[in-house]
């Protein structure tokens, strides 16, 4: 199973914290995590084993929707940050359109992440 992970700038701590948590979990699973170039270090820097692309801006918004297209991931987290603006929303909205198109789940809060994560990774 291959989980994408995305987060703003000022979401990317939530997103290493939110993981921290599921550790265990994701291990016993088998998880493979992919993750935006800047997303991807942070999670690294936490011990986690991740494939890194490109960063969200530069392209990495869209390797992610173009895997979600070839039903690569069976999900997508996306820790988006709504009270600030982001030069690439025509990608994250292109993202998020791809996901609904091709029936992948997407969480966009650590609420959601939680209740994917917890179904996904039962053991």
């Amino acid at each position: 199973m291959k989980i994408a992970l995305i987060a703003h700038d000022g979401k990317k701590a939530d997103m290493v914290h939110f993981l921290s948590g599921f550790r265990e979990r994701l291990h016993q699973a088998d998880v493979d995590l992919v993750a935006t170039g800047t997303t991807g270090s942070h999670i690294e820097k936490a011990g986690f084993e991740v494939i890194k692309l490109l960063s969200g801006p530069f392209g990495g918004d869209a390797q992610i929707a173009a895997m979600a297209a070839q039903k690569e991931l069976a999900m997508v987290v996306f820790f988006r940050d709504p009270l600030d603006k982001h030069p690439h929303e025509p990608d994250v909205q292109m993202l998020m359109r791809i996901c609904d198109v091709h029936n992948i789940p997407l969480a966009t809060n650590p609420a959601s992440a939680e209740l994917m994560f917890k179904a996904f990774t039962q053991t």
